[in-house]
């Protein structure tokens, strides 16, 4: 009962994003257990915290999924910021390696980088986040540093990684200048 569940929650995600939900059925079938935990892990990525820090948070996912993934992973990030009102041109602005002409997106995409590489600036960008926003975007921007990565690195561990690709927003090809 609980393996039809999931694998009916993983196929409407699947046909609302164009994705491919392989790895979650072979998660599922595997070990109705290891189904639940994935299907909890969104409960930490998607904390967005507060509405005004939302680009923030958006570009933090892209910058720490675009760390672990260069295809599929990211697009889906992409599809989910431009279905939750991020704008497209600042995706695109830190896939082309323009992120601090970004806006908040780009802050919330260089935080992300900054902490996956421990960078001497990453506390000058928490600064600025925990000033604009509040402490709750912090938590959030780290949540996303943190878990942008875990689908693109558990997917290939599974043996489901994506080969590369062009990332597309509102149908147009974008070019990816770099992975961290």
């Amino acid at each position: 009962m609980i393996k039809s569940l999931l694998k009916k929650s993983y196929q409407r995600f699947a046909a609302r994003y164009d994705y491919d939900p392989g790895y979650m059925f072979y998660v599922t079938d595997t070990s109705t257990s290891a189904g639940i935990r994935l299907s909890l892990l969104p409960l930490f990525s998607q904390y967005s915290g507060p509405e005004d820090a939302r680009d923030v948070w958006a570009g933090a996912v892209l910058g720490s999924t675009l760390d672990g993934d260069c295809g599929p992973c990211v697009q889906l990030v992409l599809d989910m910021a431009v279905e939750a009102g991020i704008s497209p041109d600042h995706l695109t602005l830190c896939l082309e390696g323009q992120a601090t002409e970004a806006g908040d997106v780009g802050l919330g995409f260089r935080f992300a980088q900054a902490a996956i590489a421990d960078e001497p600036h990453l506390e000058e960008l928490r600064a600025e986040i925990e000033h604009r926003f509040g402490p709750t975007a912090v938590i959030a921007a780290s949540f996303a540093a943190s878990s942008g990565r875990v689908y693109p690195v558990m997917k290939r561990g599974l043996g489901f990684g994506g080969t590369c690709s062009q990332a597309v927003i509102g149908g147009e090809m974008i070019r990816i200048a770099h992975r961290t």
